[in-house]
């Protein structure tokens, strides 16, 4: 007995002494439901708040921050209490005592409570995290990442070292959200392999995630367009996720996709009608400015005209509540839909003017081409906005950014350019890409053609600057050594100067790096020489070989471009048939899940190849499709809207006229009147010349018909008919088109009927086409894909088809009125 009391009085010391040692600051701290209570408690005991009780204090103020909608927050409140100072101390003088995890984590808090960059207290944790880089925790790591990103230094040597251990450590890594968080910090110095090993190990993560999780897929978004590359299988798999999650997202996070894939140039039709519908949804619970910006930006775009005009009437009613980030937002979505609402530009105009002290130079730059591009007159707010823009650019040394502000400064009127401006650009020449010399050469253009004294005295520095950018084109182009990195500077070049200056060295590089051409940037390649219109047979036969044998590692969806240059140059490899097989092997299987338009894209380009694929076009001609491809045409901007609907039409002229076995219905008939009576067809010089001619050579202008329209709305140059002793035949007065002084086509209501005298027995219609620049290739006289099917086709309406290209009729053989008779009459008459 005496020994069960001892042991009862053991037990009750123990228990008293442990309830003696509890942590009573720490206990506060936790059950603190309010920042001032964390505050309060702080003050009252600083004298002995341990490394635990700091970091439990500082966590304590972030997350009920970050608990709250970014409108509610107080982090300005909690800023300027007086124990805010005494935590930031406590935090300073303690750095040394801070676990690896602590250390980070208080860090990233006080960051987000705005403690400034510069701060002592922010300086000392990066360098305490900095020497301990190696030994952190990758879920520390990718926080401390985090920082360094929003510090702006994700580019430094500790970025890189970062890098380096990402690299060697990234088969570790089971947490998509780490992974993510590190690879968007280190976006811009990973190699490519790093980004292939990325790219694999995030597909192999978001297996992992939570499907309601559309964050984490988010960022693997943002990083694939903040490395610029566009990796669909990945992109295909994030996008299902945001489909599931459509019911959930709010105006931000579909506004965030939707400039992620307008970036990426991916356009993925059942997430925008989706996120179209969800958006609707929104309106009327979107009141606030934020979120009802957010809303208008994404919303406007996409939406029917009625939408629109009711998001710009209720943005009339909150537009001076917008902050200058909401109008920013607010007057970029408005150019894209061209709006002509004065009243609501004049508002939204007058908040930037307000702040536009705040703005960033890229941000003056977006305004700037906004405001440029909706020819919004404001002649005061202009000057102030190149003001601005000068500024900025005198000092700034990146040559991205002095590109950006001088291409927006070339669109502004200036009797004289600041030769600050002229220095700096020339001071950045030697450092910039291709797309970015191309950029400056159209300002200087620009500059030219406003500058008044350019004729007298001030040309030189003008023509300095062009010697320049062609020097520093050349020799980049000389040293260039990867082709991938090539191809993303040429991704968006285009225009003269490109063209007259680097375009011939460009293929002389291309052609160095042909054993380069690869699965993964065949498709790329394929597409600039498309977009250059010039034939390069060698590269194309290398394109050609790639495609045909490594099919099945190109993406299903890059068959498009890798195919457009052989339909659109007319380019027949030695191989072709196994070209156009394998790359419809590929993609047929995938047919449903290609985008409405770009299937329409693909099959007129094969049509303009005479390649039919069955599967193709009976899955383009279903009802069913139909339906679909009317719902997305009118979410598409309306140059690519008006581009589908045309291609559609060609595309069901060609099957009908070429493959009348599929049995298609014409069924463009009354859009292709619609077209003709809102057409305005002008006749160029030389088309009126001939049209003369050909009234001399034939006998009368009676016996030829000029701009006929044939079944199938073809519009013809000239016709005439011939009897089957070659002799010509009359035409009615009634049906006889007149051209005007002026060159314009005299339409009367029988041309637009179609309606086609029936012709004599053994007679024959001819149908004359003028050949201009457009139907050959820019480098030779090769005719391109779409003047050949328009042989055919006219030759199946049972026309011969008389064609007259342009180097032969404007050539020195045929410099005299006789000779281009004598021409005219051997084309037609034999």
């Amino acid at each position: 007995m005496f020994r069960l009391q001892c042991v009862r009085l053991f037990l009750r010391r123990l228990l008293h002494q442990g309830a003696g040692i509890r942590d009573q600051v720490l206990e506060g701290l936790q059950v603190c439901s309010a920042e001032d209570q964390v505050l309060d408690l702080v003050g009252k005991n600083k004298a002995k708040l341990t490394v635990e009780h700091v970091s439990c204090a500082v966590r304590m103020l972030w997350k009920f921050q970050k608990e709250r909608p970014e409108l509610l927050r107080t982090v300005h409140l909690i800023k300027s209490h007086p124990q805010f100072l005494t935590l930031r101390v406590l935090a300073e003088n303690k750095i040394a005592l801070m676990d690896d995890f602590t250390l980070v984590d208080m860090l990233y808090a006080f960051l987000r409570l705005n403690v400034e960059q510069h701060d002592s207290l922010v300086q000392q944790m990066v360098s305490e995290a900095w020497v301990r880089v190696d030994r952190l925790p990758m879920s520390s790591l990718s926080k401390f990442a985090v920082v360094l990103h929003d510090q702006h230094l994700q580019s430094s040597p500790l970025m890189g070292h970062i890098t380096s251990i990402l690299d060697q450590r990234l088969l570790s890594i089971d947490d998509a959200r780490i992974l993510t968080a590190l690879m968007i910090s280190a976006a811009s110095l990973v190699s490519t392999r790093l980004r292939d090993a990325l790219i694999s190990r995030a597909e192999y993560l978001l297996h992992t995630v939570d499907p309601l999780n559309y964050n984490t897929p988010r960022r693997m978004v943002q990083f694939l367009r903040n490395i610029k590359y566009i990796h669909r299988p990945l992109l295909e798999k994030c996008n299902e996720i945001f489909l599931r999650n459509i019911p959930r997202l709010d105006a931000e996070n579909i506004s965030i996709i939707l400039g992620l894939y307008q970036s990426l140039q991916f356009n993925n039709c059942n997430f925008r009608l989706a996120a179209k519908e969800r958006l609707t949804e929104l309106i009327d619970t979107s009141t606030d400015p934020f979120s009802f910006s957010k809303l208008f930006v994404a919303l406007a775009p996409i939406g029917s005209p009625d939408i629109r005009e009711r998001l710009e009437n209720t943005t009339l009613l909150v537009a001076d509540e917008f902050n200058p980030q909401q109008a920013l937002a607010v007057i970029e979505a408005l150019e894209e839909i061209q709006s002509r609402n004065l009243s609501l530009l004049n508002k939204i105009a007058s908040v930037i003017q307000k702040n536009l002290h705040v703005y960033k130079s890229v941000e003056v730059a977006r305004i700037t081409q906004a405001l440029f591009l909706l020819h919004y007159q404001n002649p005061e707010l202009f000057i102030n906005l190149r003001k601005v823009l000068v500024g900025f650019l005198q000092r700034s040394f990146y040559p991205y950014e002095v590109t950006m502000l001088t291409r927006v400064l070339s669109m502004l009127p200036s009797r004289r350019l600041d030769e600050g401006v002229v220095s700096r650009v020339d001071d950045v020449i030697a450092q910039c890409s291709i797309s970015e010399l191309n950029t400056i050469s159209f300002a200087v253009a620009k500059w030219i053609r406003n500058d008044p004294l350019y004729r007298h005295n001030t040309h030189s520095r003008y023509v300095r600057l062009l010697q320049r950018l062609s020097h520093c084109g050349h020799e980049r182009l000389q040293t260039a050594d990867r082709l991938d990195l090539l191809l993303e500077e040429l991704k968006y070049v285009s225009g003269e100067w490109f063209e007259e200056m680097l375009l011939d060295e460009t293929f002389v590089t291309l052609k160095r790096m042909i054993d380069q051409i690869n699965p993964s940037n065949v498709s790329d390649l394929a597409f600039f020489l498309t977009r250059t219109n010039h034939l390069y047979p060698p590269l194309m036969d290398r394109i050609a070989s790639v495609a045909t044998e490594h099919i099945d590692e190109i993406h299903f969806s890059a068959t498009y471009a890798t195919l457009l240059p052989f339909s659109v140059l007319n380019y027949e490899p030695v191989h072709a048939d196994e070209l156009y097989d394998a790359c419809i092997k590929r993609f047929t299987p995938h047919i449903s899940s290609f985008d409405p338009h770009l299937l329409v894209l693909m099959a007129y380009s094969l049509a303009v190849a005479d390649r039919f694929p069955e599967e193709l076009i009976r899955e383009i001609f279903s009802i069913d499709f139909l339906g679909k491809l009317d719902c997305q045409l009118e979410s598409l901007p309306e140059t690519l809207n008006m581009r589908t609907r045309q291609r559609l039409m060609d595309l069901n002229r060609a099957v009908c006229l070429e493959c009348p076995e599929f049995q298609v219905p014409w069924f463009h008939e009354r859009y292709c009147q619609q077209l003709q009576k809102k057409g305005n067809v002008s006749v160029s010089p030389v088309q009126q010349q001939i049209h003369k001619m050909l009234g001399e050579v034939l006998g009368g202008i009676n016996f030829v018909q000029a701009a006929v329209i044939t079944p199938y709305f073809y519009t013809v140059d000239f016709e005439c008919k011939l009897d089957k002793h070659l002799q010509p035949l009359p035409y009615s007065e009634l049906s006889t088109m007149q051209i005007s002084d002026r060159g314009k086509v005299l339409w009367d209501s029988s041309s637009l009927e179609n309606a086609r005298d029936e012709l004599p027995a053994g007679a024959q219609r001819i149908a004359i086409d003028f050949l201009d620049s457009k139907f050959f290739c820019k480098n030779s006289h090769h005719m391109k894909g779409e003047a050949l099917m328009r042989r055919r086709h006219l030759e199946i309406l049972g026309y011969r088809v008389v064609q007259i290209p342009h180097f032969e009729w404007n050539s020195m053989e045929l410099s005299t009125h006789h000779a281009w008779k004598e021409y005219l009459r051997k084309k037609i008459l034999g």
